[in-house]
């Protein structure tokens, strides 16, 4: 058990660091995935927060260097691995230690429905900018791995979207919306184990 505090302690002090990092460089960002799912979960209920080991941070990609030279200022290590630019918590960390960059308003992957959310669709969080929650379901809807599809299902066990936020959406994404709902919704109301592990 000492292990998984520490591990989950490690994770919230990485997000704090970088948020600290690009606060004091007055570069724009929003914390995203799993992070800032679990930001929106523990506003209504902090039980059903998933344990996320990712930290992925949104930020313009005309800000890269910005924010490289101050990560490493910092202590993080910028590295480019396969296509996926990120910062490795010190030199000798390991890529699941890592912060990923995600660059706004361009799709993470080239077949995405849609592309990822603005830096400017963020609010104050706890310490740190997250993004909105309604530009966060819609990045949630365009992975739509099977970790996304439990993220969607955690806000709508608590009631932060409902059947309502299905118009919000493009037809292609609410196909996906709709899917979920059919697959979590005759569950809503009843008690779930939240305790599960999740990446971001």
């Amino acid at each position: 058990m000492d292990r998984v505090i520490r591990a989950v302690e490690k994770v919230q002090k990485r997000v704090q660091r970088t948020a600290a990092i690009l606060d004091r460089a007055g570069i724009p960002y929003a914390i995203v995935g799993g992070n800032a799912v679990g930001y929106w979960v523990a506003q209504v209920r902090e039980s059903a927060v998933r344990f996320t080991r990712d930290v992925d941070v949104l930020i313009a990609r005309s800000d890269l260097e910005a924010v490289q030279m101050a990560m490493e200022v910092g202590g993080f290590k910028y590295r480019h691995v396969a296509r996926i630019d990120c910062f490795l918590d010190g030199p000798e960390s390991s890529f699941e230690d890592a912060v990923h960059v995600i660059f706004a308003s361009e799709k993470v992957h080239e077949n995405d429905l849609s592309p990822a959310a603005d830096v400017t669709d963020s609010v104050p969080g706890n310490g740190f900018r997250v993004l909105s929650l309604e530009p966060l379901v819609r990045m949630k809807l365009t992975a739509f791995r099977i970790k996304d599809q439990t993220h969607l299902d955690d806000l709508l066990q608590i009631g932060l979207i409902d059947s309502s936020w299905k118009e919000r959406f493009s037809p292609e994404l609410q196909i996906r919306y709709q899917q979920i709902l059919d697959q979590f919704e005759p569950h809503l109301g009843n008690d779930h184990d939240f305790t599960g592990v999740s990446e971001s």
